[in-house]
This record gives C-alpha cells, sequence and structure tokens, in this order.
C-alpha cells in the first residue's frame, strides 16, 4: 500500500511569507519518509467547509507543483483533480507536459469536472450544466490523448476544435503522463475511468462505499472492453485521521488492499501544520503500512 500527500490548506502557518518554505520543507519530509506522490487542489478560493473559508490563501495548482517539483525528486505529481472548466484543453496538455519535462518525468494528469461555482463566477470562468462539464470533460481527454499520441492534426469536437494538436517537446514519461480521474459518480465519472483513464482516484468514506464503487467500475469496464485489472485504484481516505487511530485505519488499509486499493491519499486536518503531518505519518504510520498489500 502506497501513500500520496494531499497538500489542501495554505493558512497554516498564517504568515505567507512561510507558505514557500513549509511547502517545500513538507514535500521534502515526504519523498524522503517514502510517499509515492504529492498533490494540490485545483482551486483559486479555499473551499468553504466547517473548518475552512473561501477567504483563506490559495495558490494556482501547476504553478505550485512546478515549485514542488524543483525541491523533489522522485515522488509523483498532480492536481487532484484539474477542474475541467478551468483551461482549454490543448492549453492543459502543454502545461502538464511542462510538469514532466522540468520534474524528469514525474507528472500525472489528474482531471474531473469543475464544481465550485463560487470562485468560478467571481473569477469569469464560465459555468455550464453538469452534463456539459462532462461532455467537455471526455473532449479533453481525447485532446490530451491525441496531443501525446503521434497524432498532430487537428481535433474537432462538439465544445472543442484544435486546427494542430503539435506538442513539443514531448513529455518524458513514456508513452504519456498516466491519467486520474477523480470523482465517484457511478453513470459518468466511472464509465469515463473505464474508456480512458490509467487510474482513478474514489472518495473514501466507507469500506463499503469503496467496494460498491469498485464493482461499479469493474462493470463499465466490461462492457466497453477494458480490463479492469490495468486501472490502478486510489482512495482519497478521510474517514478518520490516520494517526489519530492508527490501528484502526491500518486495520481498515489492509480491507482496502484486500478489494485492490494500491494506493492512499492523506489529508492533513485542518489546522494542523502540514510539517508536524508529514514528520508524524513519517514516523509512526509508513513503517506499519509498508506491510500491507
Amino acid at each position: 500500500m502506497k501513500l500520496g500527500l494531499h497538500y489542501w490548506k495554505y493558512s497554516t502557518p498564517e504568515d505567507p511569507a512561510l507558505i514557500a518554505p513549509t511547502l517545500a520543507r513538507t514535500a521534502r519530509i515526504a519523498e524522503q519518509a517514502g510517499f509515492a506522490r504529492f498533490t494540490v487542489m485545483d482551486h483559486y478560493f479555499q473551499m468553504e467547509t466547517p473548518h475552512s473559508v473561501a477567504t483563506e490563501p490559495m495558490l494556482e495548482g501547476y504553478t505550485t507543483l512546478g515549485y514542488v517539483a524543483a525541491v523533489t525528486e522522485r515522488m509523483q505529481l498532480n492536481l487532484m483533480v484539474t477542474g475541467v472548466m478551468y483551461r482549454y484543453p490543448g492549453l492543459l496538455a502543454k502545461i502538464v507536459t511542462t510538469l514532466d519535462v522540468l520534474s524528469g518525468g514525474r507528472a500525472q494528469l489528474g482531471l474531473g469536472a469543475s464544481w465550485y461555482e463560487r470562485e468560478q463566477r467571481a473569477l469569469g470562468v464560465p459555468v455550464v450544466p453538469v452534463s456539459e462539464r462532462f461532455e467537455r470533460l471526455e473532449e479533453t481527454l481525447q485532446i490530451c490523448l491525441q496531443m501525446w499520441s503521434d497524432d498532430d492534426g487537428p481535433y474537432q469536437g462538439r465544445h472543442y476544435q484544435l486546427a494542430e494538436t503539435i506538442c513539443v517537446p514531448r513529455p518524458l514519461r513514456n508513452p504519456r503522463p498516466p491519467i486520474i480521474i477523480g470523482g465517484s459518480g457511478e453513470k459518468k465519472t466511472l464509465r469515463l475511468v473505464a474508456q480512458y483513464a490509467d487510474a482513478c482516484n474514489l472518495f473514501g468514506t466507507s469500506i463499503e462505499e469503496v467496494s460498491h464503487k469498485l464493482d461499479v467500475l469493474r462493470a463499465h469496464c466490461a462492457d466497453v472492453g477494458r480490463d479492469y485489472a490495468a486501472i490502478e485504484k486510489t482512495v482519497m481516505w478521510s474517514r478518520r485521521p490516520a494517526l489519530s487511530e492508527l490501528d484502526t485505519f491500518l486495520t481498515e488499509a489492509e480491507q482496502l488492499a484486500k478489494l485492490g486499493v494500491s494506493e492512499l491519499d492523506l489529508v492533513p486536518d485542518a489546522g494542523q501544520n502540514p510539517v508536524e503531518f508529514a514528520e508524524q505519518i513519517a514516523e509512526h504510520l509508513l513503517p506499519r503500512l509498508a506491510q500491507i498489500g
């Protein structure tokens, strides 16, 4: 079982001048400890939750990953996940390619349907119906795959039309950066995983829920003729704090491993210093987690 660290808060510590050094130190500690992946959100305002407000600090995701790439050497890097409405697909393919080249082949394309309408309306991003977001998501997947192929010709879709799909330099990752689709929607999201993705990222609400979603994904794979085993299963696990209930967390991790889940992405608690979170996970959890799988 691998671990990913999902960095979602930039407000601890409070001084904005400490955002960059805190981010860098957290990433270095995570890599040295053996985290497999480092992810950040694709938001421009902080999410509104019981523990956070929109006016808290938030950094643009791909710029942040470029900074993390410069201070690390091995961890995989991606947004969890790119909002499909935030970048034209051809430019998104170039952005991910740039991250891949500059990181030495460590970029992944995390992609999902945009949802945070407050920030979209505030910043002038078009707000379209959910059905159209998923149409655009599928076209974006097709465009990225074409740009990372030998076909540099045109693309004609309902929402996007590209006269050329040149992408030079090519990504260092062979044959291309892996595609991970985030979300648990049974009718559309998991169907797109089956058809296009190398990995899924599910929300870890319970063992039973993850098991059910994987059964749905397996059925979609059968429908489109995809090898279910070829898709990596990852889970954003926020069901319980990993450190405060360590034995329970490890039991659940073992159950998830039996379902075929190969990676758990962990989130620091609201208000928790991310450096301390990475240090504690490295000391108390990773050595025991390495025995699971």
